[in-house]
């Protein structure tokens, strides 16, 4: 009974799986789900959570404060007043121990740095996701990799397939030849050796396209069936548009956090500024002590008091000027490694365009190459059925056509790679 629970669990797994392996696979899609899968795009929202918080204390600062005080002492000596009279007794004699409790509440009245600082946390907020975002970016490429890797082996199992079948006929006609008395057992030998050569190869093929596919599922976070579908993406008019505006282009997530890290040295020289502004606070306090605010009077009493204060940095030897100062040169240095970025951009692509060029050009011969290699085999073939030439002939053509199916099929993967690195490297989705 438990067995058979098992393997009724077993298939509803199985087949509410399949549907999702059995998705060809689109590189945009995996792009995407390997980047909300990461566990670093919980940032965002960690980050978030974080500035409100400090937001929320910021605000609180407009709010009154209350403190509560307590202090009891003794000192061993006290200020006496001289007698009234002389030899006579002082006027009044202080205690010599005092105590006090207090409640004290602190009310800003003017302060312009609260709102510069909650500029800055919001700042520092936009600076730190887009520094997040930059960091995920290159999962792009690492998906992209496996990616294009597992479409190269799949092209590739495609023209050995055929290969295989037609070395399985003609492993057939051969062996009936050699019953026949028409051909030697050597020339069955051979095409049998290369039949298991070629079917070693294929293994390797499909071994490799597994651990391919098993990474982009590892990056996705789903189960991809070793037969799942791999579609290259058509994005030849996608690269010829950013071709003609590479000079306009800043969609890398290395631009909006350079923009960001500009702003939140802004908003830190607004800051800056702003602390050297006077600050106005009112503050009340009452308590009950002994002696209270009458400190001739020697008992308890409740007292209380209140006042405005006002804080202003008149004079700081110049510390604030050069702290403005520093920030803007920062400001300089995040432009000047902009500015770095873009040539580098500039530069990585270069051979991707030249790459995307060749391509386009030896694709055209590609197919010329294999038409003529498929008519070279055919005529082969017939000649080997004829006795005209001996199998080791024709497995030499059978092999050159091969190879000349594997690389066409490199050059259409190497040629969507080139196109899908130019997109990438320029921060443009592929689609």
């Amino acid at each position: 009974m438990r067995s058979c629970l098992r393997g009724v669990i077993v298939a509803s797994m199985v087949g509410a799986a399949a549907p999702l392996s059995a998705q060809p696979l689109q590189l945009a899609l995996l792009q995407r789900e390997a980047l909300e899968r990461d566990a670093r795009a919980k940032e965002l929202e960690l980050l978030t959570d974080q500035t409100a918080l400090r937001v929320r204390n910021i605000e609180a600062e407009r709010l009154p404060a209350i403190s509560v005080l307590g202090q009891g002492q003794y000192q061993s000596d006290v200020p006496t007043p001289p007698p009234f009279v002389p030899g006579g007794q002082p006027l009044f004699s202080p205690s010599k121990d005092t105590y006090d409790a207090s409640v004290r509440v602190d009310q800003r009245l003017v302060d312009r740095s609260s709102s510069a600082r909650l500029a800055l946390e919001r700042a520092t907020l936009a600076e730190s996701q887009a520094r997040v975002r930059t960091t995920l970016y290159a999962l792009r490429t690492e998906v992209s990799e496996s990616f294009f890797a597992a479409a190269l082996l799949q092209e590739q199992l495609g023209a050995l397939k055929a290969t295989l079948d037609d070395l399985e006929g003609r492993l057939r006609e051969t062996a009936a030849r050699v019953r026949e008395g028409a051909a030697l057992a050597g020339e069955q030998a051979a095409v049998e050796a290369t039949l298991l050569q070629q079917r070693q190869r294929a293994d390797e093929i499909r071994a490799a396209r597994s651990a391919a596919l098993a990474r982009l599922a590892a990056l996705t976070g789903h189960a991809i069936a070793d037969d799942a579908d791999v579609v290259l993406p058509e994005l030849g008019e996608a690269v010829a548009e950013a071709r003609q505006g590479l000079d306009r282009l800043r969609a890398r997530p290395e631009y909006e956090q350079f923009d960001r890290a500009r702003d939140r040295a802004a908003r830190q020289q607004a800051l800056a500024a702003a602390l050297d502004r006077p600050q106005v606070t009112a503050y009340g306090r009452a308590g009950y002590g002994k002696p209270g605010l009458n400190f001739i009077n020697d008992q308890f009493q409740t007292y209380a008091l209140g006042g405005v204060q006002l804080q202003w940095k008149a004079w700081t030897w110049g510390t604030s000027s050069r702290e403005r100062e520093a920030l803007g040169l920062q400001q300089s240095i995040v432009s000047a490694e902009e500015a770095a970025f873009t040539d580098g951009l500039r530069r990585a692509i270069q051979l991707d365009l030249a790459t995307i060029d060749r391509l386009q050009g030896a694709l055209a011969a590609d197919d010329r190459i294999v038409s003529l290699r498929d008519a070279i085999q055919r005529a082969s073939r017939v000649r080997l059925a004829e006795g005209v030439i001996v199998s080791s002939d024709y497995l030499d053509r059978e092999l050159e056509t091969l190879t000349a199916q594997f690389d066409r099929a490199r050059h259409r993967v190497e040629l969507a790679q080139a196109r899908a690195r130019v997109l990438t490297t320029l921060g443009l989705e592929v689609k």
